[in-house]
């Protein structure tokens, strides 16, 4: 996944190219042209090419990439003018790193077209909604449980909460909005508000690799920012426990109930028995589990087709391309709301050859005034298509040397 740099970093790879005089390089059309930074870079960049290019023009956009103590760092850079062989470039506003991408992106070829659907059913509902959530593996559910049962699978998880716990309660938001301070803090977060002792602090860190828990931290912001000015966070937080205490609560668990983005409910579990362990990870892992299965047991029940929105192609503008991924821009709409990381789309790529048909995943997005961009990861490319991408991109021949590079061996 690219991630953007601080501005005093940009300004710190500005400077090293052009005091190394590092050669960096942009591609246009199926070929690369390589220069060297001429001038100090302030308000533009001055460009000295390796050879003429003739079809630039005012305004276009490229995306110039070099190498740093083997890494490869990319900006997009809008052009000025070019004459001479002089290429003059407005200064990035970002420069990426870390870039999670096995070939170079170039701008797309003009003979490429490419249209993008949703993988999955796509919905517009009217339940709360997080930006930040882990994907759910949806064919691996469908295949494992039989989600047409939604008393059955209910009655197996009040049969495994007996186990562990004195009490719980199954909650959708159907006809009511979040109205406790648990309810507000697990919708506005997607994240399981978990105290294995009731009586004492949130979590300070979150052990799961993708976040899933609401952290002390997590919990003051949302207090500051909804519920008691910053003077009063530290008060409004020890009387949440101190409510707990008074109602017996010695073990408290409340996971949300995430369908795609949206927070549809939760799954409360608790212990206010005496002599009663406290809830362990392990219950918290079964919880997220039953949560995930609940969800799409109620979509395999039809429960959300009313909210269901029509799958049709669209078409985005392709900013560059690589053969292993792809990065496009839309104007800023309502689709954004579903164009999340994780998402999975079929992108159809049309050549006056071949068209090609993959499945990608959104792995970063960002915004300008008008316009929302997505960088996608292809995910299951066949070889032969990958290797007619590959020539149809770069305009030279596919290598075992590429093809190693693609599977990380070299």
């Amino acid at each position: 996944m690219a991630t953007p740099i601080k501005r005093i970093e940009k300004d710190f790879f500005l400077k090293y190219i052009y005091d190394e005089q590092v050669q960096v390089r942009f591609s246009k059309g199926r070929s690369q042209v390589t220069m060297v930074l001429e001038k100090p870079a302030k308000e533009e960049m001055q460009f000295w090419t390796n050879r003429n290019v003739y079809d630039l023009k005012e305004g276009e956009k490229i995306t110039i990439m070099f190498d740093f103590r083997g890494q490869i760092i990319s900006f997009p850079a809008e052009l000025i003018s070019y004459r001479d062989r002089t290429l003059i470039a407005k200064n990035p506003e970002f420069i990426y790193t870390n870039l999670d991408r096995s070939y170079s992106r170039v701008s797309a070829p003009s003979d490429l077209e490419v249209r993008f659907s949703f993988t999955n059913d796509r919905y517009s509902l009217s339940f709360p909604r997080v930006n930040d959530f882990e994907a759910v593996d949806e064919e691996t559910i469908m295949k494992n449980y039989d989600l047409a049962n939604l008393n059955d699978l209910v009655s197996q998880m009040e049969i495994l909460i007996r186990r562990f716990a004195t009490g719980y309660k199954l909650t959708i938001f159907k006809d009511s909005i979040p109205f406790s301070t648990e309810e507000r803090v697990i919708a506005a977060t997607g994240k399981c508000l978990y105290l294995p002792q009731a009586t004492e602090n949130f979590p300070i860190e979150d052990p799961y690799p993708k976040k899933r828990l609401i952290t002390e931290d997590i919990f003051k912001s949302f207090l500051r920012n909804s519920e008691v000015n910053f003077h009063n966070v530290d008060d409004a937080y020890n009387k949440f426990f101190t409510k707990k205490q008074e109602k017996g609560i010695s073990s408290d668990l409340w996971m949300p109930i995430l369908f795609q983005e949206y927070v549809i409910g939760y799954i409360r579990v608790w212990v206010d028995k005496q002599g009663k362990a406290p809830l362990s990870f392990g219950v918290l892992d079964s919880m997220y589990q039953f949560a995930k299965i609940l969800a799409y047991s109620l979509k395999v029940n039809r429960y959300f087709d009313s909210g269901k929105v029509n799958n049709d192609p669209f078409d985005g503008k392709i900013i560059d391309i690589s053969a292993s991924g792809l990065l496009f821009s839309y104007p800023i709409s309502r689709l954004d709301a579903a164009l999340l990381p994780e998402t999975q789309l079929t992108v159809e790529l049309k050549t006056p050859k071949r068209t090609i048909k993959n499945k990608a995943k959104v792995v970063r997005s960002f915004k300008d005034k008008l316009r929302e961009y997505y960088g996608c990861n292809f995910l299951d490319t066949k070889p032969e298509d990958l290797r007619f991408l590959f020539e149809f991109i770069y305009g030279k021949p596919f290598t075992d040397k590429d093809a190693a590079f693609l599977i990380g061996n070299v």
